[in-house]
């Protein structure tokens, strides 16, 4: 058997906050583990934001090698104006030649890398691990419900377009609760191919392809899942391993050194001293993400609602959305910020619900700190998540929106309300919220489900190195 001084990690992912946020925080606690070393790799236009002062070069910092690929767009500005359709057309064909390229200067120096981890827009990461010989797996960062409706969907695809216009259709999928309607399920599923966001589901579609590829090469694909399994203890796929092994959160290991981590600079002094003057559990927090843009037509419904609710509130108000276009009029009490430091907003005392998009970022934070929701899911797998929050985990509400897909105030109110008055129905969705955060914190303890799950896949992926 060969002797493995340290087993060498690579964390490979796409530039969004949303994708780069989990992939940073596993790489970080898999740097934990004895004997191991992680790299964590993005495109140079996404190591360039979380690092403004670096260049494009390999740096280290807190226990890991940033180690950047070209994707051919390493340009932010070249980026931002092309469509997703010539984006993904050349980051498929380039960035895997780049990546190659990173991992033979690893192996030419004596530090070759051992196993690669992968997030969800990086199917040709398992390409190019192949071609080497790495060992490779899949780090899902959405929902273990979310990855078992796209494997029914490959299997279902017809049933979904026979009734992709009527949204309260009912479906049932094995090993899956609860049930989910046309309306829960990803919206990509009903999405034509000739929208602008549909490279992405066809690249997303490619993940699954290559688990397809690995299953008729007689293996049976593990996969990580940045859930935990009291969270979603019915989800199983037969053909794949799911591994809970989250919510991977700074907070949850005393690590909440957030520098490189955010794509968006934030400046914190200020709402968190405001946040400071306010009663436990009065303010409402309002953040859509680092993608989804509110329409005009939102921002007004918005404003009238938070004025009618007459509720403190912080909310997250992109530049790219107006930035600070939405005015604070005196009586108001309110405070609008361009980005914040989410997870510390959430687990401050005086914060009491969260308006979200549910991007699964948003609801594993809100989870986790205990913070109860009103959903205002806008695409891809956020409506699943909204349906799992209220209907399964029952600490939060999904708020209606008009035709036009607009929430309107007076919904607001009355979702605020629900959320957090006194009623007998608020006092349950805020218990069930603590209840949550609870079983978060003991999965990722000493011990819990997902400490060990993550200690056991560690273990194994060295082992296999080992008797190679």
């Amino acid at each position: 058997m060969a002797e493995l001084q340290e087993q060498h990690i690579l964390v490979a992912t796409f530039p969004g906050q949303g994708h780069i946020n989990p992939a940073l925080h596993l790489a970080k606690r898999l740097a934990r583990f004895p004997s191991t070393h992680v790299t964590f790799s993005t495109t140079i236009s996404g190591h360039r934001r979380m690092f403004p002062s670096s260049s494009s070069e390999e740096l280290h910092h807190n226990l890991l090698t940033f180690a950047p690929f070209s994707d051919g767009h390493d340009s932010e500005i070249t980026r931002s104006n092309t469509s997703f359709s010539d984006y993904f057309s050349v980051f498929n064909r380039l960035a895997p030649l780049s990546l190659s390229a990173i991992l033979r200067s690893f192996a030419a120096r004596g530090r070759p890398v051992t196993s690669i981890l992968y997030t969800i827009l990086l199917p040709w990461a398992a390409d190019v691990a192949r071609d080497l010989s790495i060992p490779s797996h899949l780090y899902w960062i959405q929902a273990s419900t979310v990855f078992s409706t796209y494997h029914h969907y490959l299997h279902e695809t017809t049933l979904v377009a026979a009734h992709a216009d009527e949204p309260h259709f009912t479906l049932s999928f094995p090993n899956l609760k609860p049930s989910l309607q046309i309306r829960d399920l990803p919206s990509f599923f009903t999405m034509p191919p000739d929208h602008p966001f549909y490279p992405i589901f066809e690249t997303l579609m490619a993940v699954f392809d290559r688990l397809e590829g690995e299953r008729r090469r007689g293996y049976k694909p593990k996969v990580l899942v940045n859930s935990f399994h009291a969270l979603e203890p019915d989800v199983s796929v037969e053909e794949v391993e799911l591994v809970p092994i989250g919510p991977l959160l700074p907070v949850l290991f005393e690590d909440h050194e957030e520098e490189g981590g955010n794509l968006f600079r934030v400046d914190e002094k200020e709402y968190m001293e405001w946040l400071d003057t306010k009663e436990e559990g009065s303010v409402v927090y309002i953040s859509f993400g680092s993608f989804s843009l509110m329409k005009k037509e939102q921002v007004e419904e918005m404003v009238r609602g938070l004025k009618e609710s007459k509720r403190p509130f912080l909310w997250v108000v992109r530049k790219e959305n107006g930035g600070g276009g939405v005015e604070i009029e005196e009586g108001d009490d309110g405070m609008v910020v361009e980005w914040c430091d989410q997870v510390r907003v959430l687990a401050h005392r005086a914060v009491g619900c969260f308006v979200t998009h549910c991007g699964w970022n948003s609801t594993l934070e809100s989870l986790v700190c205990g913070v109860p929701m009103v959903a205002v899911p806008q695409w891809t797998d956020q409506c699943t998540n909204a349906k799992l929050v209220e209907s399964l985990w029952g600490c939060g509400v999904r708020s209606e929106v008009d035709g036009d897909g607009v929430l309107q105030g007076v919904e607001l109110v009355r979702c605020l309300e629900l959320v957090m008055g006194e009623g007998k129905k608020g006092v349950e969705i805020r218990n069930k919220a603590k209840v949550w955060r609870d079983k978060a914190l003991e999965a990722v303890a000493e011990g819990g489900s997902s400490d060990v799950n993550l200690k056991a896949f560690v273990d194994e992926i060295k082992i296999k190195e080992l008797i190679k």
